[in-house]
Formats: structure tokens, sequence, C-alpha cells
């Protein structure tokens, strides 16, 4: 981290207590643009995304993603003196925000709640992650992406319309809730430099909020309907067709045409011009309504075949297709490439790794990915000597105490 990020948060300092992905994403989106993240971790075994997700050798991969554009100091929050450094911290590093994604309640038992760090560093920012939010019933429960997913209604309908709720692959609550906090960093810092604003802004991002937030046509169309959406496999409630379709040699693509001119630009392109007047498929809500024999011509069409054959007979008569890319495909893409979205990072553990580029881009004022994740603890000459300006004598007792 000697080169400083220079994006549009630059000189904004975060305290990044957060744990597992949605706080460590939170705190990654933050420092890839400018942000200095400094990363809070107990002295034990670290943040717990240490230990997810698969590993070259004893090297974990996910922590190198999301704990990129970090330092790392390691500080036992849940001993009387590790919270008593932590409150020096925020009065001599001056964050502007804190993150953190314990179980609601948990700061306040460590007497370093919102209102007594925020008495310490006027203007303070605290992002709380959590699974239920700072309220509620269900606030004390623990919190993980699948139960949201589970609770949100995303579950619910996700699948095949004859097989079991489906959870997705990847942490999904988990990343919309660190979208919407990083949302709520950003709002609360222009809140701040309102005059005569709070002494502490609190940003509460519940992973079942963030999930349930998406499904807003769902509960208006509940609500005036009395509609429940179920499981359709890959299509679509609102337009068609929208499907996956399976090619000659036994490769995937997805097409969509919802508008009619899109739709009529399909039909032409698949040998079918002469459905344009069938009354099955005059309107959206009609292919709705006949979803089953549209998709069934589709699918005849698509089978004769090859995968390659179909994306350049559509995207040449501008009809929206893509393919089922895996990861392999999708590592040497050249739009990606293009994009700057696979960039190789240096990483004293892994040598050159690829990994997602930054999000979104801002071309006049970009972020940038400085390092790779740290070392635990990497920082904490710097941070404790330095910046704290403890005495060695002093760093030594903390961490022989097991404190630091």
């Amino acid at each position: 981290m000697d080169d400083p990020g220079n994006g549009p948060l630059a000189g904004i300092r975060v305290l990044d207590c957060g744990q597992l992905i949605a706080g460590g994403m939170l705190g990654m989106l933050l420092g890839d643009f400018g942000a200095d993240v400094i990363k809070v971790e107990h002295p034990g075994p670290g943040d717990p995304l240490r230990s997810f997700g698969r590993r070259r050798g004893s090297v974990p991969l996910y922590w190198k993603h999301l704990s990129r554009n970090k330092r790392s100091i390691t500080l036992a929050l849940n001993r009387e003196e590790g919270q008593a450094l932590f409150r020096q911290l925020v009065a001599k590093v001056e964050p502007d925000v804190v993150i953190e994604s314990f179980r609601p309640g948990t700061l306040e038992r460590w007497g370093l709640g919102p209102d007594v760090l925020g008495a310490i560093r006027p203007g303070l920012i605290v992002a709380r992650v959590s699974g239920f939010g700072q309220t509620g019933p269900y606030r004390e429960r623990p919190g993980f992406g699948t139960l949201a997913e589970s609770m949100s209604g995303f579950a619910h309908m996700t699948g095949q319309r004859d097989g079991p709720p489906t959870l997705p692959p990847i942490a999904l609550a988990d990343s919309i809730a660190a979208l919407y906090g990083t949302v709520g960093v950003l709002l609360a810092l222009r809140a701040r430099d309102t005059p005569g604003g709070p002494p502490v802004l609190v940003v509460d991002a519940s992973l079942l909020d963030s999930l349930f937030s998406l499904l807003g046509n769902q509960l208006i169309e509940y609500d005036q309907l009395g509609i429940i959406a179920g499981r359709d496999g890959n299509r679509a409630p609102t337009s068609a067709p929208r499907n996956l379709f399976a090619t000659r040699d036994d490769h995937w693509v997805a097409i969509v045409a919802p508008t009619p001119n899109v739709f009529d630009r399909l039909l032409n392109a698949i040998g079918h011009p002469e459905l344009a007047s069938d009354p099955r498929f005059s309107s959206n809500e009609a292919r709705l309504e006949n979803v089953e024999a549209l998709d069934a011509v589709i699918a005849e069409w698509a089978a004769q075949r090859s995968r390659d054959d179909i994306l350049d007979l559509l995207v040449a008569a501008e009809v929206p297709v893509a393919p089922v890319a895996d990861m392999a495909a999708l590592a040497v893409d050249p739009h990606l490439l293009a994009r700057e979205m696979v960039v190789s990072v240096d990483d004293p553990d892994l040598g050159r790794v690829r990994m997602p580029g930054i999000v979104p881009r801002l071309p006049q004022t970009p972020g940038s990915i400085r390092s790779s994740a740290p070392a635990h603890g990497s920082s904490n000459e710097e941070v404790y000597s330095t910046m704290l300006g403890l005495p060695s004598s002093e760093i030594a007792r903390l961490k022989s105490s097991g404190t630091i």
C-alpha cells in the first residue's frame, strides 16, 4: 500500500471490522475507489473469510479478491484492552467510516456502539451489516446469506417448474447488501457535509432487506393481484420469448425478444416470419400465454445449429443473444479484457493472479487495484507505532498478551 489511492474517495479512511463476504466486499468497494481501508482482524484466526472457498496450497483465494486494497491489523475487540485500544484508534487515526458485521448489539456490549464512537470522532459513519438488521423481531438471529436468500422470496421463485426451491451458488444476498451498504456510506458522506448534521451516521444494511428489495415487482403484484410468483425455469413472467436453448453441439444460448421490433427480427432470422401474424404471438401478453408453443419453435431451430452459427446469425440480425459462458471462456473474453474486467495483479503468495476489475467505471476519476489482500497483521507496526504512537515495548506487550 505504498501507492495511496487517488480515486474519488482518496482521503477517506476506513476501519473495516467487517467479516466474511458482505462486510469484506463493502470495504473492498470503498478501497477500490481510493479509500484507505485498515482491516481489523482478530489476532487468532483472523477474518473467517480466510477459511472460505478453495485454496491454492495454503493460500485462500476468496480472501485475495475481497481484501484487495486493504491493510491488515490485528486486534481482539472482544477483550476490554482491545476495546480501549480501538477507541484510541478512532480518536487518533480519525476514520471517516467504521464497518462492522457482528450480530446486532455486539458493539454496544463491547462499549463500542455508534454513540460512543461518534462522541470520540464526530461525523463518524458506522456501516452495520447484518442478516436481519439492527431492529425488528429477527435482529438477534444469526444471519447468513443462505437465510436471506430463502426468506426473501428468491429461492421460492427460482428453479425448474417441477423442481424444488433453488438457492444461488454465489453469495448473492451478501453481495447485494454490500452494494446497498456502499451506497449508504456514500449518502452518509454527503449528508455529513451538511451543516448541523448528527455526530454519528449509521448505515443499517440488512441481507434480508437488500435481497427482498429486488423483488419489489413481486410484492406489488401480490398486493394488487394476489399473484404469488412460482418457479418457471429460465423463463420470465414479464416477457416472452426469454429462455436458454440447447444447440446442436451441446452448448446453450440465451435468446430474448421482449419488444415487437426485436420479436419480428427474431422470427425473420429463424425463418418463421409468418408467425408475426399468428394471434398466439401477436402481443407480449399472447406470447406469455402460449410460451410453450413459442419456445418449441425456437428450440427446434436452435437444435439444428451450432452455438457459433447461432451467435453469428442473431448478432447480425440484431437479436439479443449470448452464450452460456463458463469461467474458462470469460477469463479470455475479448470484451471483458477490453473493459478491464479481467485484470492481473501482483501477489506475494501467488505471483500474478487474475481477478475481476473495478465496477462501476468512472473514466474521469477511476478506481485502482493497488494491492492484493494483505497478510494477517502485516500493518501492525505501521498503524500502532507510526499512526497511534505506541512504543515498541508496548506493541510487544500487547502482542504477547493476545490483544493484537
